[in-house]
């Protein structure tokens, strides 16, 4: 084994040989085991070296794939505490249960799915007897991620405990007359059971790292002890292709969160086949999280296969195992013994050999059924080896069948994942394999019958009694609300003032107006503030020194700027969470953090801000995740609007986020035009969402990067910013110019940074064309929408309502002109609702670089192009003359 010639140089050879002779005397007994043992033994004895120097703390790079064998040795498992044939029928009723549920619901139609529970029985099962801590305890009990195609087995363990009727489990799926489970966890469909949303895959992974992350946040703040609580995700190793999924292994590695545990469900399958046909998932994942730098426990194989490995004296097994495809384990868990034998036996003498000493009855068990994730005494070591693992996460790597008891017509097939009943004849073999005392009479009339031994039997006892040990129910969600004091008026007051002849922009606004709510003595601890790598963009650099940016090290470095003001100062108890550039990952954080008063009974205050193209476009999956997690905090899309943003281009321009957060009912979006606006909308938020009745609702502020001087908040206008319209002033306001008083009239109606380009235009109608313009503030387009909607549903039940809308523009002369930096749709939301002549101007189309100006002009919604506009409408009206529009088109060059 000398050096190949012409091998290409490695970083090896960049580091002084102290010893030379020494390291050809290492190479050359490498050379001597090689041709004497040959090649095997010697990359046998280089991969012990290397785990013992990994043992030893040397620091050399870790193995990144292992064999494919269990990381636990049998000899090496702990003593299992629980009752084994307890649990087993307890786990048997549960698997019962859960098929039983989805096959009666299948003749509605409602669908479901079995195989994956099926798969995965004993991994929650182990967890729910022995590891996961209930919310009774001290602390706020564990985190519990459940993968959502295997609800149907959660529900039958809250059936098994009590919390679920027989009449819910028929109600599987079918939610619309109120006693109903849903489909997957769904904490807004069910409160008190579910706390996390897992089923838009990848979701789960990514939210439970950063929920780990905020666990520790909150310690390191001195805000709630969490030591105690651990979060474990389960997910199925098809689901870790999202690339969510690993999106931030290397940040739960980075600030070592050993709070944190994946049992990843590797029943090889996805929803249509193989995960891996050609290859071997298991040792892909492996070798990805070690490359994390995550602790890796590979479960693979069940107790039965401890005779062949003790047989396999040449290696030759384990040689086998690493070499075959994921697609034939598959084949070989449906086919009989001979072609086992023939297949992976025959593949060398050595395992032709090692075959002939095993029955076909071993061989059957070992390739249909016994898997390490099938084995609560696998499970349970694997588990307890996580909890005491320390300074990194972990991952679980557990094999299991998909369908497991499910029966051969199940059990490993392709189609298994939408396959949604079992006969009768079926279950009654399934009846059989777990020993469940039902009789054939309990199918009489033609329908599976649920099954429960009784609620003072020895199994529920027992299932209440382990719960209780554990600290309660779980998974559970409990609230106990804990309203926060309302802040002073003092925080406030410099917004709504004004800022006198100076300007400042709205994202600025904002900024301050948060920066003076951390100030709170009461509550502003509570405050979240998270950014995605961009807060001197918004302005956010003043809170580095004074608020610190979370870092579970602290700062062990000197900071580049450190004899600066504003220097860039980290520190363990850091208030601000800046993720980097990952819009993912801030808004995983955002969802904990908005959360906490659930999950941990801290209310806290979240603010994310980002580039507005960059959050509902990007991430709007998670927003919906946050409004199914009954979320609450402001999201914040600052640089706003397609014409906003200069020089950016295509990509960064927004025109059309409300138009997405409009979908989104748990959302409550406002596009402020004045720095007064945002303290009205903060200050109610604030109490809608935390005070003494709370809502589970959150914001979306629209915000800007372009300074205008900020006015005093007029009188009597605080109802209209926050229903969503108030008129700003009218033409009768205006200092010069004013129209005369016959003069026609228009509405203008704008939002956001455009309520600027209509005040230009209400001075340019008045002065070159007499014509009269009342501006309004259209703060919130959504939230119009949202009252007008509820008015026509109140109408359906008899019940007349006019639309604030309505009555906001009632005895409002002429028509109206709608103007925003969003697309048109945005403020055509409203249209049907408006009495007068309805039409608006927008920013549809692609974005584009320019000066504001350029951009403007070439949407036409600048001044000059809503004054056209305006004119337009009233000539079709008969107002002004045709001959006007044509003369202001020319005028002003469009």
């Amino acid at each position: 084994m000398s050096d190949p010639v012409g091998k290409l140089p490695s970083e090896l050879d960049q580091l002084p040989d102290r010893d030379t002779e020494e390291t050809a005397e290492w190479a050359a007994s490498l050379d001597a085991v090689a041709q004497a043992a040959g090649t095997r033994r010697a990359e046998y004895l280089l991969r012990r070296t290397l785990q013992h120097a990994e043992a030893a703390g040397l620091a050399l790079p870790k193995l990144l794939e292992t064999d494919y064998v269990n990381t636990i040795p049998t000899a090496a498992e702990p003593e299992f505490p629980g009752d084994e044939a307890m649990e087993a029928r307890i786990t048997a009723w549960n698997r019962w249960n859960a098929a039983a549920m989805v096959t009666r619901g299948s003749k509605y139609g409602v669908g479901g799915h079995i195989a994956t529970f099926a798969s995965a029985a004993w991994l929650y099962e182990t967890g729910f007897q022995h590891f996961f801590r209930g919310k009774e305890a001290d602390g706020s009990g564990d985190q519990l991620y459940i993968q959502g195609h295997a609800s149907p087995g959660i529900y039958a363990r809250a059936f098994l405990d009590g919390r679920i009727s027989e009449q819910q489990l028929d109600n599987f799926r079918q939610e619309s007359g109120g006693n109903g489970l849903p489909s997957y966890p769904h904490p807004r469909r069910l409160p008190w059971l579910w706390e996390f949303p897992t089923v838009s895959m990848g979701l789960g992974p990514l939210s439970a790292i950063y929920q780990a992350r905020f666990n520790r946040y909150l310690q390191n703040r001195s805000i709630k002890d969490t030591a105690n609580s651990h979060v474990w995700a389960f997910l199925g190793d098809g689901e870790m292709d999202e690339p969510e999924s690993t999106a931030a292994l290397a940040l739960a590695s980075r600030e070592q969160l050993d709070n944190l545990t994946f049992v990843i469900n590797c029943n090889l399958q996805r929803l249509d086949g193989p995960v891996r046909a050609n290859f071997r998932v298991v040792q892909e994942l492996e070798a990805q999280f070690r490359g994390a730098g995550w602790n890796v426990i590979k479960s693979l194989w069940g107790s039965a296969w401890d005779e062949l490995f003790q047989l396999d004296t040449t290696g030759a097994l384990v040689r086998r195992l690493r070499e075959v495809p994921d697609a034939q384990f598959q084949t070989y868990a449906t086919r009989d013994v001979a072609y086992i034998r023939q297949h992976f036996f025959g593949a060398n003498a050595d395992l032709v050999q090692l075959a002939g000493v095993l029955s076909d009855a071993k061989i059957a068990e070992c390739f249909h059924s016994s898997r390490g994730g099938h084995e609560p005494r696998k499970v349970y070591a694997a588990y307890k080896a996580a909890l005491e693992h320390k300074g990194a996460p972990t991952v679980i790597l557990a094999q299991t069948v998909k369908g497991y008891t499910l029966g051969a017509g199940f059990e490993s097939k392709n189609a298994n994942h939408q396959m949604k009943k079992l006969t009768i004849d079926e279950f009654k073999g399934m009846r059989d394999l777990l020993g469940l005392p039902i009789p054939d009479s309990a199918f009489a009339d033609g329908v599976v019958p649920y099954g429960h031994p009784g609620a003072n039997s020895p199994e529920v006892q027992y299932l209440n009694e382990r719960r209780a040990a554990l600290g309660g129910p779980a998974p559970a969600r409990k609230v106990k609300h804990v309203a926060l004091p309302a802040p002073a008026d003092r925080s406030f007051a410099p917004l709504l003032k004004g800022s006198g002849k100076q300007e400042m922009a709205t994202t600025m606004a904002f900024v301050r107006l948060v920066k003076d709510l951390m100030r709170d003595k009461e509550t502003g601890k509570r405050w979240v503030p998270i950014v995605p790598d961009e807060a001197r963009t918004f302005g956010m650099e003043s809170l580095f020194p004074s608020a610190g940016i979370y870092s579970p090290l602290g700062q062990t470095y000197e900071p580049v700027d450190r004899d600066q003001l504003m220097y860039y100062k980290e520190a363990k108890d850091g208030q601000i969470l800046n993720e980097g550039i990952t819009e993912a990952g801030a808004m995983a954080d955002f969802i904990a953090a908005c959360t906490s008063y659930a999950t941990h009974g801290e209310p806290m205050i979240p603010f994310y801000i980002f580039y507005s193209m960059f959050g509902w476009q990007r991430t709007a999956d998670q927003m919906w995740q946050l409004a199914d997690q009954l979320g609450k905090g402001f999201i914040v899309g600052a640089t706003a609007g397609r014409t906003t943003l200069t020089g950016e281009g295509l990509q960064h321009a927004d025109g059309h986020s409300h138009l997405i957060a409009s979908t989104n009912p748990a959302s409550l979006n406002y596009d402020p035009a004045f720095a007064y606006e945002i303290a009205v909308i903060v200050k109610d938020g604030l109490r809608r969402m935390y005070g003494e009745q709370p809502e589970d609702v959150f914001y979306y502020l629209t915000v800007y990067n372009e300074p205008k001087v900020q006015p005093a908040m007029p009188e009597g206008v605080e109802e209209g910013i926050l229903r969503g319209l108030y008129r700003f002033n009218t033409a009768a306001d205006l200092a010069e110019a004013a129209p005369a008083a016959d003069a026609p009239t228009v509405q203008l109606m704008a939002s956001g940074t455009a309520i600027h380009w209509i005040l230009e235009a209400q001075k340019l109608l008045a002065a070159e064309w007499n014509v009269a313009a009342d501006v309004w503030s259209a703060t919130s387009w959504g939230e119009l929408r949202r009252d007008a909607l509820e008015c026509d549903e109140a109408l359906l039940r008899g019940e007349v309502r006019t639309p604030y809308v309505t009555r906001a523009l009632e005895g409002a002369t002429g028509p109206v002109l709608a103007v925003s930096d969003w697309m048109r749709q945005v403020p055509d939301q409203i249209s049907q609702w408006v009495e007068q002549d309805y039409t608006s101007l927008g920013t549809d189309g692609f974005g584009l670089s320019d000066t504001r100006e350029g951009a403007r002009r070439h949407f036409g919604v600048d001044a000059q192009s809503i004054v056209v506009a305006a004119l337009a409408q009233l000539a079709r009206r008969g107002e002004v003359p045709a001959s006007a529009v044509k003369e202001a088109r020319e005028r002003y060059g469009l």
